[in-house]
Formats: C-alpha cells, sequence, structure tokens
C-alpha cells in the first residue's frame, strides 16, 4: 500500500510542476481587424484566407489542441476599429488582436489593448513612432519589416559606397500617408548617419506636380530617394533626364512600400511620345522593395491565395504574384502567437498574460510561410530588401542586383551588379539658394537644410506643426523637421 501512496504521489507532483503541461488545449478569440474595402492590399477579403491557412497548418502540428475563434471586424482605416474593440470588451475581451494596418487606426487601437493587456500582431502599424513600447504602445508586435528596418537598406549602402547627402522627396496625401511615413522612416535612420538631408513634400492637390522645379531643388545632393504615386516618380526621371541628373553625379531611387508588383518591368510605360525617353531615364533608377521568396512551401501558398482570390473576384493579373506582405505576414502572426503561447503556458501562465506573451514573440526567428521569420529584441521584425534595376536597357526589363539582410547587416551582390550604378562620377552642382517667406519663421535643425516645400497656402507658415500625426499623434521623430 505504501508503495502505491508513492507511486501516486510521484505522479500528482509531476503533473503539477509548473514547467510541464498537457497537450496544450484552450479556445484563443482572435479579433481580426481589417478594412472591406478590396482597394487595400490588405483587405479582409485578401488576407482572411492567408489567416485561415495558418489555423489549418497549426491544427495538423502540436498545436491542434488549440481552437481559434475568429471574428473579422471592418476597420475601414478609421474609428471603427477602436469602437468594435471597445464593442467586444462589453462581452469578453479578445485573447488576440490581429491589424490594424493603417497607422492612425492602429494608434488608438494598441493603446487600449495594451492597457488592457491584450497582445496585438500586425502586418501594418510600420510608422517610426510603434518603436517606442515602453507605454503606451506595449503590446504590439510588427510581423512586417517596419519603415526603420528599410531605412537600413539605405544606411548601409551609404556606408557601402560612399554617399553623405540625400534629398528626399514624397507624396503626403494628410489621409493614410504611407509615404509620409516611410521617408520618416529613411529621414530618422540616415539623420543619426549624420547624413545632410533636405526633403520636398508633393502637393498632391495639384493638377501635375512641378517635377523640374523639384529637381532643380536637388542639385546639391548625391542621392535622390522619392516615395511616390507610379506617374509622379515618372514625372520626376523624365525631368531629371532632361536637366542631365542621371550623368553620373546623382544616384536616384523609389521606394515600393508593399512589394505590390507596382514596379519593375514595363514601369516606366505610359503608351505616350514620353515613353522612349522615360526607359533611358528608368535606367538610372534603382527601387528597395521586399525581398521575394523561392521557397517550395511558398509556392503551395501563393497557388491557394491566387484560388480565393478569383473566387472572391479580385483581379490578378496571369503572371503576377498574388501574394504581398500583408498576406503572408497575417499568416505568420498566428504561427508566432501560437509559438509564444505554448512556452507562455508551459511556465504556467495563461492565454490572458497579454503581456507575458508579448515579449515571449520578442527576440525570435521562426519558420514563416515565406522563410525564416526573425525578430529583434523591441518585437520589431528585421526586414530582408531587394535592389531592382533595369538591366536590358533594349527590352527595358528589371532585375535584382543586390539584397540586404536586416538579421546581420549584410548584402548578396547578384551576377546582373555594376558598381559604376552606385558610383558618383561627377559632383552634385552646389543647391541654389531659396529665399523663403521670413513671416513662416522656419526652424532649421542643425545638420540639415530644407531646400523645397510644395504646399497649399494655409500650410505654408503650419511646417513646425505638421508634422504631428493629427491630435492623435504617434509621436513622429519626422515631426521636429
Amino acid at each position: 500500500m505504501s508503495c502505491f501512496m508513492s507511486l501516486c504521489l510521484s505522479i500528482w507532483v509531476v503533473l503539477m510542476m509548473p514547467g510541464r503541461t498537457s497537450a496544450l488545449t484552450d479556445i484563443i478569440d482572435v479579433m481580426v481587424m481589417l478594412p472591406h474595402n478590396n482597394t487595400y492590399l490588405f483587405s479582409y477579403q485578401r488576407v482572411s484566407p492567408a489567416i485561415q491557412y495558418a489555423i489549418k497548418t497549426l491544427g495538423r502540428a502540436e498545436f491542434a489542441g488549440l481552437r481559434f475563434n475568429v471574428q473579422y471586424m471592418n476597420s475601414a482605416c478609421g474609428m471603427d476599429a477602436l469602437y468594435a474593440l471597445v464593442d467586444k470588451q462589453r462581452d469578453e475581451r479578445p485573447d488576440l488582436v490581429l491589424g490594424p494596418v493603417c497607422e492612425y487606426t492602429a494608434a488608438s487601437v494598441v493603446r487600449v489593448a495594451s492597457h488592457w493587456n491584450i497582445p496585438v500582431i500586425s502586418a501594418g502599424a510600420l510608422a517610426t513612432g510603434f518603436s517606442l513600447k515602453t507605454t503606451e504602445y506595449s503590446h504590439i508586435t510588427r510581423i512586417a519589416p517596419t519603415y526603420l528596418k528599410m531605412a537600413e537598406t539605405f544606411k548601409a549602402m551609404f556606408g557601402r559606397f560612399g554617399w553623405r547627402t540625400a534629398s528626399l522627396i514624397y507624396d503626403d496625401d494628410k489621409d493614410e500617408r504611407n509615404c509620409y511615413f516611410t521617408i520618416e522612416g529613411v529621414y530618422t535612420v540616415l539623420s543619426e548617419y549624420l547624413i545632410a538631408t533636405d526633403y520636398a513634400v508633393l502637393n498632391l492637390n495639384e493638377e501635375r506636380v512641378d517635377a523640374d522645379g523639384i529637381i532643380a531643388s536637388v542639385y546639391g545632393s548625391e542621392v535622390v530617394i522619392m516615395c511616390a504615386k507610379a506617374d509622379t516618380v515618372r514625372d520626376l526621371m523624365l525631368a531629371a533626364h532632361r536637366q542631365k541628373l542621371t550623368s553620373g553625379s546623382h544616384i536616384f531611387f523609389n521606394i515600393e512600400l508593399f512589394n505590390s508588383s507596382s514596379y519593375g518591368d514595363g514601369s516606366w510605360r505610359r503608351g505616350d511620345k514620353y515613353d522612349n525617353e522615360a526607359k533611358a531615364a528608368y535606367s538610372f533608377l534603382n527601387t528597395v522593395t521586399l525581398l521575394r521568396s523561392t521557397k517550395p512551401e511558398f509556392e503551395d501558398f501563393s497557388v491557394e491565395m491566387k484560388k480565393s482570390l478569383q473566387q472572391s473576384d479580385i483581379p490578378v493579373c496571369e503572371g503576377c504574384n498574388a501574394v504581398n506582405m500583408f498576406m503572408e505576414g497575417f499568416h505568420d502572426a498566428l504561427i508566432l502567437y501560437a509559438i509564444a503561447l505554448r512556452e507562455v503556458m508551459s511556465n504556467g501562465l495563461t492565454k490572458k498574460d497579454g503581456l507575458e506573451i508579448t515579449h515571449n514573440m520578442r527576440n525570435r526567428t521562426f519558420e514563416g510561410i515565406a522563410g525564416q521569420v526573425s525578430l529583434d529584441a523591441n518585437g520589431d521584425r528585421n526586414g530582408d530588401f531587394s535592389v531592382v534595376r533595369m538591366t536590358d536597357l533594349e527590352a527595358g526589363t528589371h532585375e535584382t542586383v543586390m539584397s540586404y539582410f536586416g538579421t546581420n547587416g549584410s548584402f548578396q551582390i547578384m551576377p546582373g551588379f555594376k558598381r559604376e550604378w552606385f558610383s558618383l562620377r561627377t559632383a552634385p552642382e552646389p543647391p541654389h539658394p531659396k529665399h523663403s517667406d521670413p513671416s513662416c519663421k522656419l526652424p532649421l535643425l542643425k545638420n540639415y537644410r530644407i531646400t523645397i516645400e510644395r504646399r497649399t497656402p494655409r500650410e505654408e507658415c503650419d511646417i513646425g506643426k505638421h508634422r504631428q500625426l493629427r491630435e492623435d499623434s504617434i509621436r513622429s521623430n519626422f515631426s521636429a523637421a
């Protein structure tokens, strides 16, 4: 009898040890915040199949005991997402929030979720301000490379090729402001690198951008970095070519934000009389975009996603990559959460320990749908990026000439690379002095020059204020400029 009691006691002790659990079982309430408008690359119809794909994958692995109760809310890139979260908590708070993507929407949702101890994972919210996670953004994990991570690619190229000055040109739509936040990241990183940086703001309310005037303002910079609509980039490159800035005195970059196949072969072509000139101008343009995966499992995922898009009547061009970074990201978000939850629960905690789950996602590498996913100590994904350039001048086709790997800061030089494309052969001319209205009292930061501003009259004297992200601001480092 004593042996039997000892055996029972031993079994009980083992089962009660905090470091051991039975099979992972639980019901996870997931709130997914995505717009229903299919003009967004991260719309519900585009992204939800990727989330369901991840749930099926987890159901076949060691996470089969988890049951995901997924509720999709229409975030609409507005306040609807916050209202949905508040309404949801009246019944029961979700265990996990996926999204939102849009910066302003995400700012309010992440603040509230952090206060309520709910983990948030997004393939958006890429702006610099979300890097500050000590207080109001403590519970967000960014599963897609942020704008700061993309900007590290430029910093590495500046170091590799010896460039010292830059002009940044961007569209500011005053709505979602994707290009604003993109260039904010570049500005932040390059300013830390002590690079003299100018910037130009394009006013989208103008019927036609003054491309000649803008290009005339960048003569004094070695590198020109643009984030704008495709037609605007074309106008700027035509102006640069006509003003002979493509003769070796300047290096031109375009940033393609979301790897959505809107760059590359034929991006210069409009079927107008300027096509040949545009093709020649684009032979001097480099595009920075996310590195594409060639992992076999990713091909299966791509096929499934393309089928889902076609069933949803979302146009998918023949031969195009149907998968974008948001579809990849939200798939990987659920995988990451399951991994972190398993480890937290193995230590005796529960799905309600949101901050511990969030911290467990940091400083981690795991296998995502498109390859290895590496998150830094701040819970932001390290990014891998490609530099794409026209390599066949006759056909006007593009290919990747080098890739940058954010985890170790290294470059992979591709066979089509030519160093002269990234070498300055002549010195830029001094910039022409600009005489701004003294009544605006524009504050100049040390080491920076503001050479051109394209604004509406109402904004002329509000330069120091407009960098704040509305009243519901996300602490922009660009706001001081």
